[in-house]
């Protein structure tokens, strides 16, 4: 079974303006293009994990998105880059027009779109890596087993579930050394192993802040 980096895509592949749907709308994160290259030439798969709700809403068609996707996959080849898959989900449980309009599996805090793309690609949980901006693409990867959780920028420090405090670290930038060097550790990472962690100082609740306990 194979590594994967699962990506979220607004927010950690492109800035989230919001429901980005066309190619003029699109400004890549900086580092993105170097830290897909480098998880490619150490073996991982690279996969894209997004929740798009702007379909279920009918502000943008599945074409759209899909012509987006193709769009961007060609901006990444071009920078020696590849993107492996993308899984969206097109639903939303409460604002979806007609059959959108459902509570799925697939939607992130849900584990669907990650447990798919494990059975489709033979990856392994915990030897895959998830870098995500919000606490339930965080969620939706630990409940699918992967145990290494990346969080940029982490705006939701407030609400992240306790359950995601020992298995997340925080990063200011895609090409964090402490994400670089586990994937450049590759498929050699021990199964159930977690990363070194001993010298991390920015975790999502750094040490300078303490932590709020449950009243």
């Amino acid at each position: 079974m194979r590594p994967a980096l699962f990506l979220d895509r607004d927010g950690i592949v492109n800035v989230d303006h919001g429901y980005v749907h066309r190619a003029d709308q699109v400004e890549f994160i900086s580092g993105i293009f170097d830290l897909v290259r480098l998880a490619n030439q150490t073996g991982f798969v690279v996969v894209i994990v997004t929740n798009q709700a702007g379909i279920a809403r009918g502000l943008y068609t599945e074409a759209d998105f899909l012509a987006l996707t193709s769009w961007m996959n060609s901006r990444f080849a071009e920078a020696g880059a590849r993107i492996d898959a993308v899984y969206h989900c097109p639903h939303h449980p409460t604002e979806g027009l007609g059959a959108l309009k459902q509570a799925c599996e697939c939607r992130k805090p849900a584990p669907g779109m990650f447990t798919r793309a494990m059975r489709d690609w033979s990856l392994s949980p915990p030897l895959s890596v998830l870098v995500g901006d919000k606490g339930s693409d965080l969620q939706a990867g630990l409940s699918a087993g992967v145990r290494n959780l990346f969080m940029l920028h982490h705006p939701d420090r407030e609400t992240l579930p306790l359950a995601l405090w020992p298995n997340t670290i925080a990063v200011s930038t895609l090409l964090d050394p402490r994400l670089t060097r586990l994937l450049t550790a590759g498929s050699s990472i021990e199964a159930g192993m977690p990363p070194d962690r001993s010298s991390d100082t920015s975790r999502v609740f750094p040490p300078s802040e303490p932590r709020r306990e449950a009243s």
